[in-house]
């Protein structure tokens, strides 16, 4: 589902799949929807991996909201 989408956009589909009463669940499993803005913060440096961390507890938080049918655009500034 991700491959060559940007996180968000990636994000934005799973909602998309997940608004409403469907009679199944979807969930995700991206690779580079959920590391690239880990490896975007932490650049290989010792310094930057809380904000690695921070920036993969954010995607997942928001990949999990999509999985629920709960993310809104909005939420990527407030995360």
């Amino acid at each position: 589902l991700s491959g060559g989408l940007s996180p968000e956009q990636a994000t934005a589909n799973l909602n998309a799949m997940n608004v409403g009463d469907a009679p199944w669940l979807l969930s995700f499993s991206y690779g580079r929807a959920l590391q690239q803005p880990v490896l975007q913060a932490w650049q290989g440096k010792a310094e930057n991996v809380g904000a690695a961390q921070q920036a993969l507890l954010k995607r997942a938080r928001l990949n999990g909201a999509a999985q629920r049918g709960e993310y809104q655009e909005s939420m990527e500034n407030t995360a």
